[in-house]
C-alpha cells in the first residue's frame, strides 16, 4: 500500500497539468524512446475544443543522447532527471515557441512573430556563470574577448542561418546550468547527424514551420517519447 501511495503521489503533479486553453497552435514531436535522436513532427491547430492536424508528419533530429525532462510549461515528475548544460539531450515537455533569428534581412513569417537579423554582434549566452545565461545579448562593439567570440550566434555553419526559439529554461526565469540555446534549426548532413539538444529538420520544412507560427495563437511545442505522450495525452489534453 505504501508503494502504491508513493506511485500515485509521484504521478499527481504531472497529471494535474493540461495545455493552456488560450493556446490553439501546437507542434507535436514524438520519439521512440528517451535515448532516441529521431523525432516525428506534426503541426496541429485547435478547432473549437478539438485539435486537428494541419500537416502531414515529417522527420527531424534531436540531441545525440536523446531526450530528458526540460524546464517549460509542464510539471516535471518527482525524482525525474532534468536537462543540464552540455548533456546532449533535447528537453522534453511542453514549451512556448518564441521569436526567430537568421542571417537574411527578412523571412516569410507572420507579422506578429519577432525576427532579428543576426549580426556579428549578436551573442547567445551559453555560459551558466553569466547573468545573461540563455539570452540574446547585442554588443555595442565587435566581439573582442575569447568569451564574446565563443557566444557569437553568427557562425560559418549554414545550419545556424535560420532559427526558431524553443522556450526551454527561458527568461525571465532562467536556472543556471539547466540548459540553454534550444532552437529549431536546419539539420546537418541531410538529417544524418543528431544535435547537441536542438530540434532540426530540412530547410524547406523549417521555413514552412516558421511561416505558420502565429504568436496570437500562443503556439506550443510538445516533445515527448511516444510512451510518455500516450501516458499524458488525455490528462494534459494533448492533440
Amino acid at each position: 500500500m505504501k508503494s502504491l501511495l508513493l506511485t500515485l503521489f509521484t504521478l499527481l503533479p504531472a497529471a494535474a497539468f493540461e495545455l493552456p486553453a488560450s493556446s490553439s497552435q501546437c507542434l507535436v514531436g514524438t520519439a521512440d524512446g528517451w535515448d532516441s535522436s529521431h523525432v516525428t513532427l506534426r503541426l496541429y491547430q485547435k478547432s473549437g475544443s478539438s485539435w486537428k492536424p494541419v500537416s502531414a508528419p515529417w522527420q527531424g533530429r534531436l540531441g545525440k543522447s536523446g531526450l530528458v525532462w526540460g524546464k517549460g510549461r509542464h510539471p516535471v515528475p518527482a525524482g525525474a532527471v532534468t536537462k543540464k548544460e552540455g548533456d546532449s539531450r533535447s528537453p522534453a515537455g511542453v514549451f512556448s515557441i518564441g521569436g526567430a533569428w537568421g542571417y537574411s534581412p527578412a523571412i516569410a513569417k507572420n507579422p506578429d512573430l519577432p525576427y532579428r537579423q543576426v549580426t556579428s554582434r549578436d551573442l547567445w549566452v551559453e555560459d551558466p556563470a553569466s547573468p545573461q545565461y540563455n539570452r540574446n545579448v547585442i554588443l555595442d562593439h565587435e566581439p573582442a574577448s575569447a568569451w564574446e567570440k565563443k557566444q557569437q550566434m553568427k557562425q560559418t555553419d549554414p545550419v545556424h542561418s535560420l532559427k526558431l526559439f524553443v522556450a526551454h529554461n527561458a527568461p525571465p526565469d532562467v536556472t543556471p546550468h539547466a540548459g540553454s540555446s534550444i532552437f529549431f534549426h536546419i539539420w546537418r548532413r541531410d538529417g544524418a547527424a543528431p544535435t547537441a539538444g536542438c530540434t532540426t529538420m530540412e530547410k524547406p520544412k523549417l521555413e514552412w514551420l516558421i511561416s505558420q507560427i502565429e504568436p496570437t495563437k500562443r503556439p506550443l511545442y510538445v516533445l515527448l517519447p511516444q510512451a510518455e505522450y500516450q501516458k499524458f495525452r488525455a490528462a494534459w489534453k494533448l492533440p
